[in-house]
């Protein structure tokens, strides 16, 4: 155990350190831009982003997967703030936490075996298609100069790693651009145009509330919407990061963590948060791999708003941009375009379901749902073939026989043409799963009684005949 967080906190600790530094100048801009997406302040967002952060370096699953605001949660927040305003808020928040914390006890993650691979790629394609369909506004319309600097960042950033290893690119393309920008005196957008950054630290306070049940009957249904958005973007990131860095995570651990972050962050005026993919693969592609590059992450932030924000402010969003372009890059699944040819049709439809539903709806959550109840249609589409084969005077069922496929064995049993007294059903290559079943093998019996003929089931195994047992009487009084 002490072996293991030794090497989560100190197995890497130059790598770390510097992808920390690159991962907290790439927060200040997506912080204040979700900020204003949820109607709140921009020192919102980046006290929740230093909370979370923080917090979750202690706490979390995921080594090295950075938590923080996050358009997602943003875009469900939005309208508890335009409708309650901040205090209702973080209430919202800390109770998010409290649910989220629950679903760890729960251990929530056992559900993640549920996500399909179809979904899981639609997930991580729709991301990089969010991430970059996010930075067009920073750059559509704008002048040549920002053109330019774009390009300028992601030739710095393809090519420097050839050269230099010991630097994380991204931060030497944000030094030397800012650098050139700023004595060059290029008409730029800067992360100042973004938002006002105040030189405050986040102070602990409970929210301006009354504690009523109708404060409860606002907040609850948005906190419950965003404990489930958080965890399930929090789970795929680290599913996402574990198959990047080889390594396994404890999900529920990092659900729990997620709560805890939360629950403390809305006690510090920050918005609710969960992991950001975006950041994370910057973080892993950076040299990132333990606690140690969340922690410093979150402080750094912390640095750069206290100290250097005069700074900070005049960091060309250029330059960020081109930054998080490369990670849109890097993110997206290029081979699911091979995918979409060589996979089964179905798993291709989902795969671009929840692509379409997650750009669509800017939700990550509705897109991966829709994704997992698409593939649990075709999969029950799937083994709904069931097949009633004459054998003799044997009818020979095969075929699992469920609600989807009770229709099929029915209609058999209804329209064709039986010449025998005694007719033996055999089920021995069948398998009764549930009520619909039953009921059906009741109807059957009970058609055939009424033609006058005697009916033999037969090869039921022992969960089946236990179902029947169970519920026969119930069905039998329909």
């Amino acid at each position: 155990m002490m072996q293991s967080l030794k090497q989560q906190w100190f197995g890497n600790i130059r790598g770390d350190l510097l992808a920390g530094i690159v991962v907290a100048l790439a927060l200040i801009p997506e912080a204040i831009a979700f900020s204003i997406i949820a109607g709140v302040d921009p020192m919102v967002g980046l006290y929740a982003s230093f909370c979370i952060a923080v917090t979750i370096a202690f706490v979390g699953g995921r080594p090295g997967m950075i938590s923080a605001a996050t358009g997602a949660m943003a875009l469900v927040i939005a309208p508890l703030v335009k409708d309650y305003g901040l205090n209702y808020l973080l209430a919202a928040t800390i109770l998010t936490g409290i649910f989220q914390i629950i679903f760890g006890m729960l251990k929530i993650a056992k559900l993640m075996r549920f996500i399909p691979n179809a979904v899981m790629i639609g997930f991580v394609n729709s991301l990089a298609i969010l991430i970059f369909l996010a930075q067009v506004p920073q750059i559509i319309g704008m002048s040549m100069t920002t053109y330019l600097f774009v390009a300028l960042t992601l030739v710095l950033l393809y090519t420097l790693p050839r050269f230099i290893q010991v630097v994380p690119a991204p931060l030497i393309a944000i030094v030397v651009l800012t650098s050139i920008a700023i004595y060059s005196d290029v008409d730029l957008r800067t992360i100042g145009d973004l938002g006002v950054i105040t030189k405050t630290l986040p102070t602990f306070a409970m929210p301006n509330i009354p504690l009523t049940f109708d404060t409860l009957r606002i907040i609850l249904p948005y906190s419950l919407a965003l404990a489930i958005v958080g965890l399930i973007e929090s789970l795929l990131t680290a599913q996402i990061l574990d198959d990047m860095t080889a390594t396994e995570s404890d999900k529920n651990k990092e659900a729990r963590g997620q709560g805890i972050a939360n629950v403390i962050n809305g006690f510090f005026g920050g918005m609710a948060g969960c992991a950001m993919i975006g950041q994370s693969v910057i973080n892993v592609k950076s040299g990132g791999r333990g606690r140690l590059s969340t922690l410093v992450a979150g402080l750094f932030l912390m640095f750069l708003i206290l100290v250097l924000g005069d700074l900070v402010v005049k960091i060309p969003m250029p330059v960020l941009v081109g930054i998080m372009i490369m990670v849109c890059i890097g993110t997206f699944d290029w081979s699911s375009f091979k995918y979409l040819v060589k996979a089964p049709p179905s798993d291709a439809i989902v795969m671009l379901i929840t692509v379409i539903i997650v750009v669509y709806t800017h939700d990550l959550s509705k897109g991966v749902i829709a994704g997992v109840i698409l593939s649990a249609m075709f999969f029950v589409i799937k083994v709904s073939t069931l097949k009633v084969m004459k054998d003799g005077d044997i009818y020979k069922v095969e075929g699992p026989l469920f609600f989807a496929s009770t229709h099929h064995f029915v209609h058999y049993f209804k329209h064709t043409n039986l010449t025998e007294a005694k007719v033996t059903i055999d089920l021995s290559h069948s398998r009764i799963w549930d009520d619909s079943a039953v009921g059906a093998l009741h109807k059957v019996k009970e058609l055939l009684q009424a033609k006058g003929l005697t009916v033999n089931i037969i090869g039921l195994d022992a969960s089946s005949e236990k179902l029947i047992e169970r519920l026969e009487s119930i069905t039998s009084s329909h």
